[in-house]
């Protein structure tokens, strides 16, 4: 069982986000904004914006296991519901997607995924679907090859036999750095119907800072791979830079993009997401004091977090921890925490890989035991229906 040590979760000032960046560390595996075109994110500094007037969560919250939907899942990674009903799994380590029938928990193989190449952290990683999906019915898929990471997306057939549900892999965008470690592999589309992928600094830490390299960033891109407009960097993907190995993507209900990530020794980040802004790797780690570095909202000690999936519900950030063994409340006011965050689950499922939401006041959860870093015996991976406040 992991060693836990008394969590710190330390609440950004508005005054202290501006004026402060984030403290050094060193390399090693983990696991162990408003975008343009939809308005601008409110100035964290300003006493007069519209985080000071948004509603805010209660202090404390709760968390109510409803059911547990389906069991025996392999290396599950990436989850998408279908407006349609049922929610597709990635494996990992087995490149297959399968859809899990939320009310029975019946599993459904697709297929496999052509050319995934899994090793250490990397393999059939984040899935989402197309904003177009009622009528194109495409499935996004982050993959690690064996040269690289690459976005593909591949059409769904449901009457097409089982195994071979899924068309072949149209690569829309590829050459992001592969590794061992840090391989990122988010992904999912924005209330823009922009992609974005959280791609990791593979342990090689200066990509981080690199502007021209596609390492620990966060990407956004059209649906067929190029360049997003509005992006600020012309011509290029990169939406923010000085990323270690981004985990989590999620919108809160003012369209501000926010990330989860893992940090070396010493301070996971949860992070609210500006274009173009720095966040401080491999310089800084959690929070700093270089106002040329964007500080994180929050950060943890790693044996308390390593976060992977987060979502938002409730008024809530949602965060699901790896090593923490813990899903993590996070109650926002605008840009900035409400109050201190709190633990869910500790223990009780081991590692927790992703969470997306279900609509209103419930959540899907996701565990991670049989990642090679959990202890499978304990009950294997399972998909969970929560309730939360």
């Amino acid at each position: 069982m992991v060693q836990r040590r008394a969590v710190t979760a330390v609440l950004v000032t508005a005054a202290f986000l501006v004026t402060a960046g984030c403290s050094s560390g060193g390399g090693g595996s983990d696991d162990g904004g408003a975008f343009p075109g939809l308005g601008s994110s409110p100035s964290p500094t300003s006493s007069s914006s519209g985080a000071a007037a948004e509603p805010t969560p209660p202090a404390k919250g709760s968390v109510k296991v409803v059911r547990t939907v389906t069991e025996d899942l392999d290396s599950p990674w990436g989850l998408a519901p279908l407006s349609e009903g049922g929610l597709l799994v990635s494996s990992r380590d087995k490149g297959t997607i399968t859809r899990i029938d939320e009310k029975t928990g019946k599993k459904t193989v697709l297929g496999d995924v052509p050319g995934v190449a899994a090793a250490g952290e990397g393999g059939l990683l984040g899935i989402t679907l197309s904003p177009d999906y009622a009528a194109d019915h495409m499935i996004y898929a982050y993959v690690t090859t064996a040269s690289d990471n690459r976005i593909v997306r591949m059409l769904y057939d449901a009457k097409k036999p089982a195994g071979e549900q899924l068309g072949a892999p149209d690569t829309i965008f590829k050459g992001i750095p592969k590794g061992i470690i840090h391989n990122g592999g988010r992904i999912a589309f924005g209330p823009d119907k922009m992609l974005y992928a959280g791609a990791g600094e593979t342990g090689d830490r200066g990509q981080a800072q690199d502007k021209k390299a596609l390492g620990g960033k966060i990407l956004r891109m059209t649906p067929d791979g190029e360049p997003a407009p509005g992006n600020p960097f012309p011509g290029s993907v990169v939406y923010s830079y000085g990323h270690r190995n981004v985990q989590g993507l999620a919108w809160d209900d003012k369209q501000r993009l926010w990330a989860s990530e893992f940090g070396q020794d010493t301070w996971d980040e949860l992070n609210q997401i500006k274009p173009g802004d720095n966040y401080g790797w491999p310089v800084v780690e959690g929070i700093g004091k270089d106002a040329k570095y964007h500080n994180p909202v929050a950060q943890w000690h790693t044996d308390d977090a390593s976060p992977s999936g987060i979502a938002y519900a409730e008024g809530s950030i949602w965060m699901a921890g790896l090593k923490g063994e813990r899903l993590w409340r996070i109650p926002l006011n605008g840009t900035k925490t409400s109050a201190d965050p709190e633990a869910f689950l500790k223990g009780k499922y081991g590692r927790l890989r992703t969470v997306v939401s279900a609509g209103g006041d419930k959540l899907w959860l996701m565990t991670s035991e049989t990642d090679g870093r959990g202890s499978p015996g304990k009950g294997d991976d399972r998909l969970l229906e929560i309730e939360v406040k």
